[in-house]
Order: structure tokens, then C-alpha cells, then sequence
């Protein structure tokens, strides 16, 4: 066996005492194998941890990293893996398979006739499942013809059999069976494989005492089988929902130690397909935080049709944005169990977070390392800027200090840009890094010994132009981002890139870096935004609070905007006497806005 690399040894550290499906990933990301565990730390680990042989070791030698989507049941993991496995049909999950198919239970339309198959494309069944192995839907299908009159012979005959005798068979061979009949039948059936087994778990409990009270120990055993097998077959489970084809995201959420953890679960068609977790620092309330974060999450992510959350909140903020998406917030049922699953993911991101944190780590060692890793002396005060505007308007930077690997907020610093270049992000970054070492060197201020852009090669280059205006040599690099808009690694201003691992403690301690910044640009902006629209605008209108002044600034950034405002447009985002209000402010105000 070869040496497991850093990152899957912290990965495997990580992983629950769970059941779930974990994909392994090259390190192309892609995914090469599906599988199922009912304890997901004890089954991805012996992948590793021991000898494996023929395509299982190939497979394992091209293993990068792993993902992994918690579930509650073994069932759900079954039902999860197979729907995984069709949507993306990973390499060795071909090369291992045996050719089988998971088994259905398939109940023909004219007759009742109860079969095994493989495949659900015949139209003359209808089928339910799948099943876990083909012991136990053929267990089900012997109960379910002791149970209803169904047709059990495979080939019919030319006379009556003593199943028809003994009234288990509607004897389809000599006559015909009428429609009302057949839709009881099918009824009967279906609502017992949809879970209504009350009536069929009476009679096995009472042929189990029975045969026990009898000492038929064996026949006993028998029903109890079956009744084991039913549970497992008709109990509820929340990642496949047949009657449910809507295209659904569901967020779950939870908070510890000021990080903020978003689990995202995508259902297409009532099938659950992936999992996104975030991890961010928090700033300000969920409320107003999460719609921010999952604006930002679709621009570069297909929208769905519906979102589900358990955060009242949500609506008036997301909505503003993303009006074609339908927000749900449900109370009960499987769509409320959808949501305690995403949560129980996204507890799980924060549990992996921290863990991979580790925060009792020697930062200043992690920082030897960065200083290693650039080419650099050891950057123990590391600088950090970025910019957040809407639209080009209220733009402001932002720069946080780190000294040995902790924040120092007394030296913290907010920008309010020029409107000439507000939305050029190249120009708003060389005006804020211009204005800050400008003044340091006027001031005879000491230098950060690292200046790390936040936006990759364009902001590093402005940064370096501004530098060099000033005079000043200082390290600077940019924080770049892959393809999925995930933070990836660092970047110089040759473009040369050093990869960071996404696992490692460097990362997650630069990550807090990045995630720090952000939150620090974000709030100014904020409060400049809110300012910006003006108290003799908005205030002393009733029905017009914080949450309302912030949605009409995502619509109308500028005053100029607000004031084209149409009466009609203003009673899309507010009832109807609010927007009379606010129209006829406006309008007694055009002189002075």
C-alpha cells in the first residue's frame, strides 16, 4: 500500500460514525466510485487502511479525496447510491458492478400478476421499490399472494387451480376480472407497499406467537423475516419521494463559535443528487447573512424551481433577486424531514471544520509555512483587502490585519471609494492599497511583511501598481478561485500558482483570513447603503423598516434610480399604501434628491 497522503489522513479523521454515501474523487474532482456504508467513518477507512486487491486497489490508488452525504437510515444510503450512481455512472463503479440491476416488486395491470424484475420499462406493470436485495422482495411478494387474491400462476391455464378454491387467486385463466375488482386489488396492494402495513403486521405477529407458542421455531423465524422485511421496505425515507417531481433545493443551517455553517441538498424530480456545504464566518443575524450568501451561490449554481428553509426571514431578501424561485418554509411531513437532513449535514461541515481547524495549532508555524511555500520571509503581519459595492454604487473597501496568525482589529481600516471607478474592481483595489501605504509612508508607519488580495491575478497586478507609485516594496499575492468559485490556492503576479490543500490547517487558517475580510467589506458597505438612501427618504414611512429599506436598495441602488421609480414597480416590492407613501415622498422630494 502506498502512503496516505495528509489530506485523506485528515478526511479520514473526519469522518461520522454514520450512514451515508461517500464518493471518492481524482484529483480531477472527479468522481470515480459510489458507495454505501451504514457507518461511514468504519467503511471509507478500511478502503484505506488495509490491503486492498485487483480493480478495488486500482480504483483506491486514484483516489485524491473523498465527499460524503449523511443519511438517517440505510435504506435512504441504498436508495441515495443508486440514484447517484445512474446520475453520474463513475468508472469503477461500472468495472465492479456484476451486471444486475436492483430488484423491484412489478404488479401487472390486467391480472394482478406479482413478478421480480430488474427493470421498470414494461408498461403492461407497474412496479415498486427498489429493494435492498432479492430475498426480501420475494419474501414481500409471498406475503402479499397469501395476503390478496393476486394471479400466482406465471403461466395461465384452462381451468381453476386451489388458489382459486382456497380464494387466493381471482382465477384470471377462466374469466374475466372486473375493473372495480382489479382497483381494489391494486389499491390493497399499493397501500400496503406504501406503507400501510397495520393489517399484515397483525397477522404475522399473530402466526409468530402462534408457531413460537407451538415451538415451530423455524416457521416462526419464517414471519418474522418477512415482517423485518416489510419494515425495511415500506419505511420512510427522505431522499427519493416518487410523488414529488419538483426541482428543490433544501438548505439546512447551524451556528457555533461564530461560524455558520449552510448545508445545501439538491432534489431534482424528487431525487436527491448532491450536497453543497458551506462554511463561513458569521457576521450579523442568519436573517441577514444567508440570503446574502445564497445570492451570491446562484450566480454561479442552477437556480431551482422551489428553495426550502426553515428561515421566515428568507423571503423578502432572497425574493428581491431571484423572483422566479418559490420559497418554502415547511412546518411537518417529508418535506420538513428534508430540511432535518440538510441540517444534520450541515452540523456535521461545522464539526469537520473545526476539527480540521485545529485551532491549538502553532499559527506562527503555519505561517513559517506560508513564508516557505512563497518564497518570502515568515509574513507574521499579513494584510488583507477587498471591495463590495451593488451596481457600481456605495463602493467601499476593507482591509484586516493579522500579526502571528490573530486578528488585530485595532488596525482594521474602511474605505469609502471614488464614484469614478466604483465598479472596476482593478481601480477600487489600486485606489484602497494606494491610500493606505501612502499614508503608512508619510507617517513613518512600519509595513505588513504580506499583502494578500482577495480576486486573484487582476487585483494582485492593481495592488503592485499602486506600490510602485508610492514606492514601496511589499510581497503581494492573490487568493484565486476554481471554476466552482471556491477558493483554491494562491497566485503571484507572474501568474505562477501554489495550490493549497483544501484540508490542510494552512488553508482553513487563511480561509478564516479571507472569510474575515469579507465579512469586514461587507458590513461597511452596509451601513454606507443604508446611509446612502437617506433618513428623509424612507424614515417616519410606516411599514417601511430595515428589512424593507435594505430590498429597495438591491433595486434601486442610487437615488437617481429610486426616483424613476414608476408607482406601479413600487407596489411589486411593497403593499399598496407603503408604496403610495413612499411614491409621494419621492416626488415631493425630486428637487432635493
Amino acid at each position: 500500500m502506498k502512503e496516505l497522503s495528509e489530506k485523506l489522513k485528515t478526511q479520514i479523521s473526519l469522518l461520522p460514525d454514520k450512514p451515508g454515501v461517500y464518493e471518492m474523487k481524482n484529483a480531477d474532482d472527479k468522481i470515480i466510485y459510489i458507495g454505501k456504508a451504514k457507518n461511514l467513518k468504519k467503511r471509507v477507512s478500511q478502503y484505506f487502511l488495509r490491503p486492498q486487491e485487483g480493480k478495488v486497489a486500482a480504483m483506491v490508488s486514484h483516489v485524491d479525496h473523498f465527499d460524503f452525504i449523511i443519511v438517517h437510515t440505510d435504506k435512504e444510503a441504498f436508495i441515495l447510491e443508486m440514484n447517484l450512481i445512474q446520475t453520474h455512472y463513475p468508472r469503477y463503479n461500472i468495472m465492479l458492478m456484476d451486471n444486475s440491476h436492483y430488484p423491484y416488486i412489478a404488479v401487472k395491470r390486467d391480472d394482478g400478476y406479482l413478478k421480480i424484475s430488474r427493470n421498470t420499462k414494461d408498461k403492461r406493470y407497474f412496479y415498486y421499490g427498489p429493494f435492498p436485495a432479492s430475498s426480501d422482495a420475494y419474501k414481500t411478494i409471498d406475503l402479499l399472494n397469501s395476503l390478496y387474491p393476486t394471479r400466482k400462476c406465471k403461466t395461465l391455464g384452462k381451468k381453476v387451480c386451489l388458489y382459486y378454491h382456497l380464494g387466493q387467486c381471482l382465477a384470471p385463466c377462466v374469466q374475466k376480472i372486473d375493473s372495480k375488482t382489479l382497483s381494489s386489488l391494486y389499491e390493497n396492494i399499493k397501500r400496503f407497499l406504501d406503507g400501510d402495513i397495520s393489517d399484515a403486521t397483525r397477522l404475522l405477529k399473530e402466526k409468530i406467537e402462534k408457531e413460537s407458542e407451538e415451538e415451530r421455531y423455524e416457521d416462526a423465524k419464517y414471519y418474522y423475516d418477512i415482517l423485518k422485511a416489510i419494515e425495511t421496505t415500506t419505511s420512510k425515507q427522505t431522499v427519493e419521494v416518487s410523488s414529488d417531481k419538483t426541482n428543490r433545493d433544501v438548505i439546512g443551517l447551524a451556528t457555533r463559535d461564530g461560524y455558520c455553517s449552510i448545508a445545501i441538498l439538491t432534489y431534482r424530480r424528487g431525487i436527491l443528487l448532491g450536497k453543497k456545504t458551506l462554511v463561513v464566518s458569521s457576521f450579523g443575524s442568519l436573517s441577514e447573512q444567508v440570503p446574502e450568501l445564497m445570492e451570491e451561490y446562484y450566480r454561479d449554481h442552477e437556480l431551482p424551481n422551489e428553495l426550502s428553509i426553515n428561515l421566515p426571514s428568507f423571503d423578502e431578501e432572497f425574493s428581491s433577486v431571484y423572483p422566479e424561485t418559490k420559497i418554502i418554509h415547511p412546518k411537518e411531513g417529508r418535506l420538513l424531514e428534508q430540511i432535518d437532513l440538510a441540517t444534520l449535514n450541515a452540523r456535521q461541515g461545522l464539526d469537520s471544520h473545526f476539527m480540521s481547524a485545529r485551532l491549538e495549532d502553532d499559527k506562527v508555524e503555519l505561517l513559517e509555512k506560508l513564508g516557505s511555500l512563497l518564497n518570502i520571509k515568515t509574513p507574521y503581519r499579513i494584510e488583507l483587502f477587498d471591495n463590495s459595492h451593488l451596481e457600481g454604487s456605495n463602493a467601499v473597501g476593507a482591509m484586516v490585519c493579522y500579526i502571528n496568525g490573530a486578528p488585530a482589529k485595532k488596525m482594521y481600516r474602511k474605505f469609502h471609494l471614488s464614484s469614478e471607478d466604483a465598479g472596476d474592481d482593478y481601480h477600487s483595489m489600486k485606489e484602497v492599497v494606494y491610500r493606505r501605504y501612502k499614508r503608512l509612508k508619510e507617517e513613518g508607519l512600519s509595513y505588513p511583511d504580506l499583502i494578500l488580495a482577495d480576486g486573484g491575478l487582476s487585483q494582485v497586478h492593481a495592488s503592485l501598481e499602486a506600490l510602485k507609485e508610492i514606492g514601496v516594496n511589499i510581497p503581494v499575492f492573490g487568493l484565486y478561485k476554481n471554476n466552482r468559485h471556491e477558493t483554491e490556492g494562491i497566485i503571484d503576479k507572474d501568474e505562477r500558482t501554489y495550490p493549497l490543500d483544501n484540508h490542510s490547517p494552512l488553508f482553513f487558517l487563511l480561509m478564516r483570513m479571507q472569510d474575515e475580510v469579507h465579512r469586514f467589506a461587507i458590513s461597511f458597505h452596509k451601513e454606507v447603503r443604508s446611509k446612502s438612501m437617506g433618513k428623509s427618504i424612507f424614515d417616519d414611512i410606516k411599514g417601511i423598516g430595515e428589512k424593507r429599506k435594505e430590498s429597495l436598495g438591491k433595486h434601486y441602488p442610487t437615488r437617481e434610480s429610486l426616483e424613476k421609480a414608476s408607482l406601479d414597480e413600487l407596489k411589486q416590492l411593497l403593499p399598496s399604501e407603503v408604496a403610495e407613501a413612499l411614491y409621494e415622498r419621492i416626488q415631493s422630494l425630486k428637487d432635493k434628491l
